[in-house]
């Protein structure tokens, strides 16, 4: 019975950002797949997201543009000026606010959400991220209006633990085109696990395709987790199979943007030792079946980041109810800097511009558990479900 009365839903779900091969036993469907089902779902995301991103992409450089649909990412250094650089760093380093943990195997990233209230209190990140430079690239990038959820993100490499972080196998997060921009505030190299992207692997060539399509037919008979929930991860002879060339690490200096398709195959680069590094991380995912890029309303903006909050709780109290912690929880700290060294390693290095944040007031640089088992992009989604629910609530 349960079964006949989800059916209605999962139909209507084939015409959203769902995902999850798992979750949807129509998504899942070995027969459907066979006879296309996730190929086509691709084929037509991706035509109409790529008329969206042409109706936002007039206003943006042309080589960028060129840079997006070659390569699947924009690079910008030197983004912003020193004085501004220095007003982020110090934010970022004084900030009290909620910080949001998850734990996937050796690695901690904590987050703390960028939304209204809290940037009441951070005029330097509410400038940046009103700046139009800014939002006429993630705008284009993610092919809709909507501004994105915005986070400050260190990702704590080594800190805990544990099996090596599956975020840092190559993976793609959804069948669409989607979009996750980093603008760093440290230097990033070897030491602190540069963000790394195969250029090219966002394009749906027949390589692609064809490789789509027997994934599909082979997650639908049972593949690990993170392939069955949509994050379809890449091999090296798979690489080698659909042509590509080899990952780009970006090993840039602070004061760098990336701007990225993450339909393209990335992952997060491994650290070579205990380290961190420190970010304005931004992420869109949206219907991409709607062919409208939608509208740029304040009041929509307060509403989605009300809503994954709400979300957010709701998703504390079921965890709380089975005794476990929910995979995003709420730490002690207040910030996501501060407490990165255990009081028994304070006398071992680590790569961080800790120094820097604590001590950097006049805008020069210094010296340069538990959780349920998903993976960060899986929560994303996750994120974008629980926002559209709490939206039709409301």
């Amino acid at each position: 019975m349960k079964r006949y009365l989800l059916t209605p839903l999962w139909v209507v779900q084939l015409f959203t950002q769902t995902k999850s091969f798992t979750k949807n036993p129509l998504i899942g469907s070995r027969l459907a797949n066979r006879l296309g089902l996730h190929v086509v779902r691709m084929v037509v995301a991706h035509s109409i997201m790529g008329l969206r991103m042409r109706l936002l992409g007039r206003q943006v450089d042309p080589q960028l543009r060129k840079q997006w649909y070659e390569e699947g990412f924009m690079l910008v250094e030197n983004f912003l000026d020193e004085v501004s650089l220095a007003a982020l760093r110090r934010e970022a380093s004084c900030a009290d606010a909620d910080v949001r943990e998850c734990i996937q195997g050796d690695t901690l990233t904590h987050r703390i959400q960028l939304d209204h209230a809290t940037l009441e209190h951070m005029p330097a990140f509410k400038a940046v991220l009103d700046a139009p430079r800014l939002q006429r690239l993630l705008k284009f990038a993610s092919g809709k209006q909507v501004r994105p959820i915005a986070y400050i993100q260190t990702i704590k490499n080594g800190f805990v633990d544990g099996p090596v972080d599956p975020q840092k196998h190559l993976h793609s997060d959804t069948f669409h085109p989607t979009m996750k921009s980093w603008f760093f505030l440290d230097n990033v190299d070897e030491r602190n696990g540069p963000f790394t992207y195969v250029p090219g692997s966002h394009r749906l060539s027949m390589a692609r395709l064809k490789w789509e399509y027997t994934k599909s037919i082979e997650i639908s008979e049972g593949a690990d987790k993170y392939s069955g929930n949509g994050s379809l991860r890449l091999t090296d002879s798979d690489a080698q199979d659909m042509g590509f060339p080899p990952p780009k690490a970006f090993a840039v200096p602070a004061n760098t943007l990336v701007v990225a398709n993450t339909h393209g195959f990335h992952c997060r680069g491994k650290a070579s030792e205990k380290s961190l590094r420190t970010e304005l991380w931004t992420i869109s995912r949206g219907n991409p079946f709607n062919p409208s890029p939608g509208l740029d309303l304040p009041w929509f903006d307060k509403l989605q980041n009300h809503a994954l909050v709400g979300w957010r709780r709701y998703l504390d109290r079921q965890a709380e109810a089975k005794g476990a912690l929910s995979s995003w929880h709420l730490i002690e700290a207040r910030n996501t800097i501060q407490d990165s060294v255990d009081p028994v390693e304070q006398d071992k290095p680590v790569t961080a511009p800790a120094a820097l944040y604590a001590v950097n007031t006049d805008g020069q640089d210094s010296d340069t558990h538990i959780t349920d088992g998903q993976s960060a992009d899986n929560q994303s989604t996750d994120e974008q479900s629980g926002i559209d629910q709490l939206r039709r609530a409301a």
